[in-house]
Formats: C-alpha cells, structure tokens, sequence
C-alpha cells in the first residue's frame, strides 16, 4: 500500500476517527529519543549539584554582559 492510497482510505473515515488517529500520530512524534533522555538526566543532575551547593552559578545578566564583550555588542 502505497502513502497516497492510505491517506486516500484515512480521509474516507469520519472526522471523529481521523482526529482520534491525528492525535495519536502527533503524540507519537513527541516520544522521547535517547539523546532528549540523556539530556533530561544531565539537567536533573545539574539541577541535583546546585542544590547541594556543588560547582559555581552564574547569574544570566554576567553571561549575557560576557557574549556581549566577546562578540563587541
């Protein structure tokens, strides 16, 4: 079965169902690859270390004054 003769059947289906499919299909494009896992558990120990007082914070006005140095804004 060829994508244009499926999506010809799906759109023979009523609203309700192809909204219901619609959904489903979007939500399976939100499912989390490893590399978004992997981030998910950098931030959850970044988070842990700053909240155990480990490493150095820096405020966003100092980043943001340092680019603006480094790139002469």
């Amino acid at each position: 079965m060829t994508t244009a003769h499926l999506e010809a059947e799906i759109l023979k289906l009523p609203r309700s169902v192809r909204a219901q499919l619609a959904e489903r299909l979007i939500a399976s494009l939100d499912e989390e690859t490893d590399i978004e896992k992997a981030w998910i558990l950098e931030a959850d120990r970044r988070y842990q270390a700053y909240l155990n007082g480990e490493g150095s914070v820096v405020s966003a006005s100092s980043v943001m004054a340092a680019i603006r140095k480094e790139f002469n804004l």
